[in-house]
């Protein structure tokens, strides 16, 4: 698999996590709330909720232009957009384990650890360029 393709996979897949994270919190803002590892922060609060359901859905669409240009600029800002939310929101949730189970803490932190480590990845990745250089098509003789 070649770099371009790694980059749009996993691009793909962030843009296709904040397309379902953003959906959820947007339709059932209720529901998601009593997910264990949200409940356990302080009150409900639909409008907060209703907000980030959005933002998800915002990047979403700055990840998913990027997928469907792979344009190195793009690629790059809506790759140090995601991980801005991602470590912000890591720092917050490591900060806030102590009405959790070891187990569910160490489970949650390795989820948010992975998504702040997918996309520096391919930060990494899309930062030297090559990732953005059509492959050349192989000759087989004179063009007629």
């Amino acid at each position: 698999m070649s770099g371009r393709a790694v980059l749009r996979a996993g691009l793909g897949l962030l843009a296709g996590t904040q397309v379902v994270l953003g959906l959820a919190v947007v339709l059932l803002p209720a529901l998601f709330w009593k997910w264990p590892w949200v409940s356990h922060l302080p009150p409900y609060n639909e409008h907060l909720l209703q907000d980030f359901g959005g933002a998800s859905l915002a990047l979403a669409v700055v990840l998913c232009a990027a997928v469907a240009a792979m344009d190195r600029r793009l690629v790059l800002t809506a790759l140090v957009a995601y991980l801005v939310n991602a470590v912000v929101h890591l720092v917050f949730h490591a900060r806030h384990l102590e009405s959790l189970s070891a187990a569910s803490a160490a489970g949650f932190m390795a989820l948010l650890g992975a998504a702040v480590l997918l996309p520096a990845v391919l930060l990494w990745l899309a930062a030297d360029g090559t990732a953005f250089h059509e492959p050349r098509a192989k000759a087989h003789g004179p063009a007629t």
